[in-house]
């Protein structure tokens, strides 16, 4: 019997645990399941375990680990991100390197942790990235709204602002820019809630910022909402 996330998130996440060390899989498994916050619904001891667990389980998050033999953690979360739209990925390695967390995060991760993470915030970002947001531990937080912050200051002139987003996200995010809430652009569209909040979700992954305001800013820089 399959499991797979419940719908919009709500209820005990389901969760796949995707890391190559036995005791350290097993311990966290453990670890979750006695919280009695989460079901974890498999564990996976590689990438390709991983993508082929996440494509049979359909988990709400795969806990991923980056370095992993037969295919790494971000080739497998790309894989996961595009064939399960509604499974989320969030990194917990032991990686804090600047390439590791962008690469992951431009895979379609939409969470990253690091191994010295405590119960609390493991389940804290397990519940905030089943729930469709983005977010990032605390000693990467600040370096990855710099690093894009940057990013948005030195973009060429004549490029296109946004190309990773599709015409519906662009529509959607500058809505955002002009200040709507979900519902009202719900209405404006003549979209489904769920809709938009998967859409605006997709927005602030393909942006990597963590919240609305930081959408808004990174919008409004580069001329949406007037």
């Amino acid at each position: 019997m399959t499991a797979g996330p419940s719908p919009d998130g709500a209820g005990m996440p389901t969760v796949l645990l995707a890391d190559d060390h036995p005791v350290y899989r097993n311990g966290l498994r453990m670890m979750l399941a006695s919280t009695g916050e989460v079901e974890v619904v498999g564990t996976a001891a590689d990438g390709e375990e991983a993508v082929a667990q996440a494509i049979g389980l359909r988990p709400r998050v795969v806990v991923m680990d980056l370095q992993m033999p037969r295919l790494d953690g971000v080739q497998a979360t790309q894989r996961i991100v595009e064939a399960c739209p509604e499974t989320h990925v969030l990194v917990l390695t032991m990686h804090e390197d600047d390439e590791s967390v962008f690469s992951a995060m431009l895979a379609g991760a939409r969470g990253y942790l690091l191994k010295g993470a405590d119960q609390t915030e493991i389940l804290r970002a397990i519940a905030a990235v089943a729930g469709g947001e983005v977010i990032f531990g605390p000693a990467l937080a600040g370096r990855v709204t710099r690093y894009f912050s940057r990013l948005a200051t030195v973009r060429p002139l004549r490029e296109e602002p946004f190309p990773q987003l599709t015409a519906r996200e662009r529509e959607i995010l500058d809505l955002i820019a002009a200040g709507l809430s979900n519902t009202r652009i719900a209405e404006r569209l003549s979209l489904s809630p769920k809709t938009v909040r998967n859409n605006v979700s997709n927005v602030f992954a393909k942006l990597q910022v963590a919240d609305r305001a930081q959408a808004i800013v990174r919008a409004r820089e580069a001329g949406f909402g007037r």
